[in-house]
């Protein structure tokens, strides 16, 4: 067991954000990973014009590295957005508009997992309202990622550096992955378990583990404090991971925290170069 055990993906809109979205495959792939996974890369649009789709997927395909998640479009992130699919109005459209577009670059790419952040909170509406319009969008969202075989994932964030998202603990994310399963009876969303989101709002991890391992689709870590890597703060995450593992997840880990202050190329140092690509039989 341990890190040598896991199918670790890179984040890409996270870690070599040094460089421009196309190069950031290659230097991935350079350190050593064959597996990344990516939030909505162009933030101020869900419907980039095909030759931007094209250009990300040949920067991949040339890199040699595999998708392995992507965001559906989540309005200004990183920035003040938290997602789209609650937030009546314009936002809600966007998200609309860019469910086919994600969902056919997945499948493009052969990316088999898509993440639908929930947004945030807005002053003067009713959060039941909300609620049902997310569902509503959810619902739209599961059976697109459905039609490319792919998993449709709720994430918990957490409530100190997202106060406005309603989504901040594991139990509330598994009811919308619950409802929104109800309500498509497709059985293809899942939980998005985040260690460093759910340690930042202080649940017992292990205990997460333990009661929802099963309906999860895919893990992302960071350490906590600060958001680094593994071994930079106090999280056991081997450990962590170690016990996900014997709950019988067996999927992707993305590797989703900040580099500090260094090129993101020397923040690997924690995971020995041989086990960095990805394993055959990898989900996703």
């Amino acid at each position: 067991m341990g890190y040598s055990d896991q199918r670790f993906d890179v984040n890409l809109s996270i870690l070599f954000t040094e460089l421009p979205l196309l190069e950031r495959p290659a230097a991935a792939a350079a350190t050593g990973f064959t597996a990344v996974e990516l939030w909505w890369p162009w933030t101020e649009t869900p419907t980039p014009a095909q030759a931007e789709l094209d250009a990300l997927k040949g920067a991949l395909d040339e890199a040699g590295t595999q998708l392995v998640g992507l965001n559906f479009y989540a309005g200004q992130l990183p920035g003040p957005d938290r997602g789209a699919l609650s937030v009546p109005g314009a936002e809600s459209d966007r998200f609309r508009a860019n469910i086919a577009v994600a969902a056919g670059f997945a499948a493009s790419v052969g990316c088999r997992a898509l993440n639908a952040l929930y947004g945030n909170r807005v002053d003067g509406v009713d959060p039941a309202a909300q609620d049902a319009l997310a569902l509503e969008n959810l619902t739209a969202a599961a059976r697109a990622a459905d039609g490319i075989g792919a998993t449709l994932l709720i994430e918990t964030l957490n409530k100190p550096e997202s106060p406005l998202y309603p989504l901040v603990s594991a139990p509330a994310a598994i009811e919308v992955v619950d409802r929104v399963n109800e309500a498509t009876g497709l059985g293809n969303a899942a939980f998005l378990l985040d260690l460093y989101h759910l340690s930042m709002n202080g649940e017992d991890l292990g205990q997460v583990i333990k009661a929802y391992a099963a309906k999860t689709g895919h893990v992302q870590i960071a350490d906590n404090p600060g958001r680094g890597a593994p071994g930079t703060g106090s999280l056991p995450l081997e450990q962590l991971l170690d016990e996900l593992a014997q709950a019988g997840y067996e999927g992707w880990v993305g590797l989703e925290y900040k580099p500090g202050d260094r090129p993101s190329a020397e923040s690997f140092d924690w995971l020995p170069a041989a086990v960095r690509p990805a394993r055959r039989g990898a989900a996703g």
